[in-house]
C-alpha cells in the first residue's frame, strides 16, 4: 500500500518551456537541449559488472501534433503487450551506449540514424527488472526526405562537436526559421521489426498532462512514484493484446497504459521540460 509519504508529480502551474500544443520547432528543440545539459544530475560511471541497455526517446511531430514516438513490444520479447520506447541491449560491437539506442531504433521501427537528431541524455540512470542498467537518450525524428536537410549532424554520435555543429546551424537560421515548425512524419512510413514490436503509435504531448488519463502508477521507482499514462485509445483495432497472462500484465482494468521503466523515464523527462514539478 503507498504511503503519505510518497507523492505523485503534479502537472506544473507554470508554464513548460515547450509548447504541449503546437509542433516542435528549431527553437523547442534548442530549449530541450539546454535543459538536458543543465539537469543536475550525477555522473554515473558504467559498473563493467552490470549488463546494459539503450533507449531513445524518440519526439516528433505527426500531423503536426508534437509527442512521442512509442511501441508496444511483440510476443516475441519478455513483456509482451508493453509500452516501450525504441531500444535494447548494448552489444559488444557498439562504440557506446548511444550507438547501441539508434541501432536498435534503426531495427525495430526503421529509422536509421541520418533521421535522428540527438539532443541528450538524463537521468538517474535506473534499472531495469531483468537486471539491466538503462541509459536514456533524446532525439527529434525526421521525415526520411527531409532527413538530409535538417541542420543536423546526420548520424552524428552525441558529443562536444556535433553540439557546436548543431548551434552553429541554429545560428544560421533567422528567427523565423526558427519557430517553423518542424517537418511531421508519417507512421505508416515506418517499417516497424514484426513480430519483435507489435505496432507502434504516437503520444501526444498535451496527452501527459489530460487528468483523464493519468493515474499514479502502481510501484514506486527510484524511491518515488509517478504517472502512468492510459494510451488504450491511440491505437485503434487492438491487435497486440495478448491471451496469455504474460501480455495481460500490462492491462489494467481494461486499458493500455504507459507505466514501467518507460513510464517513469517519460514522468523524469517532464519534470526536466517543467510540464511536472
Amino acid at each position: 500500500m503507498l504511503t503519505r509519504a510518497f507523492t505523485t508529480p503534479t502537472i506544473a502551474p507554470t508554464s513548460p518551456i515547450i509548447s504541449l500544443t503546437a509542433p516542435f520547432t528549431p527553437v523547442s528543440l534548442t530549449k530541450i537541449r539546454h535543459a538536458l545539459a543543465v539537469a543536475n544530475q550525477p555522473d554515473i560511471t558504467p559498473d563493467p559488472k552490470e549488463r546494459h541497455a539503450a533507449v531513445l526517446v524518440p519526439f516528433c511531430n505527426v500531423n503536426n501534433t508534437p509527442g512521442v514516438l512509442l511501441e508496444v513490444r511483440g510476443k516475441l520479447r519478455s513483456h509482451a503487450g508493453e509500452v516501450s520506447f525504441p531500444g535494447g541491449r548494448v552489444d559488444k560491437t557498439d562504440p557506446s551506449f548511444l550507438a547501441a539506442a539508434l541501432r536498435e531504433t534503426h531495427e525495430e521501427v526503421g529509422i536509421p540514424p541520418a533521421q535522428i537528431e540527438v539532443l541528450g541524455h538524463f537521468g538517474p540512470v535506473e534499472l531495469s527488472l531483468k537486471g539491466l542498467r538503462v541509459w536514456p537518450y533524446v532525439g527529434f525524428i525526421y521525415p526520411r526526405e527531409r532527413a538530409r536537410h535538417s541542420g543536423h549532424p546526420s548520424g552524428a554520435l552525441f558529443s562536444q562537436t556535433s553540439l557546436d555543429d548543431t548551434h552553429q546551424s541554429r545560428k544560421a537560421l533567422n528567427e523565423t526559421d526558427m519557430d517553423t515548425p518542424l517537418p511531421s512524419i508519417s507512421l505508416a512510413s515506418l517499417t516497424i521489426s514484426q513480430p519483435e514490436v507489435a505496432t507502434i503509435f504516437h503520444l501526444p504531448l498535451d496527452a501527459l498532462v489530460s487528468r483523464v488519463r493519468l493515474r499514479p502508477a502502481p510501484f514506486l521507482r527510484g524511491g518515488a512514484l509517478y504517472w502512468a499514462i492510459d494510451a488504450s485509445d491511440l491505437i485503434p483495432d487492438s491487435p497486440w493484446v495478448s491471451n496469455d497472462k504474460q501480455g495481460q500484465s500490462e492491462m489494467h482494468g481494461g486499458r493500455l497504459e504507459v507505466w514501467g521503466l518507460t513510464g517513469w523515464y517519460l514522468s523524469r523527462l517532464m519534470k526536466i521540460l517543467r510540464v511536472y514539478q
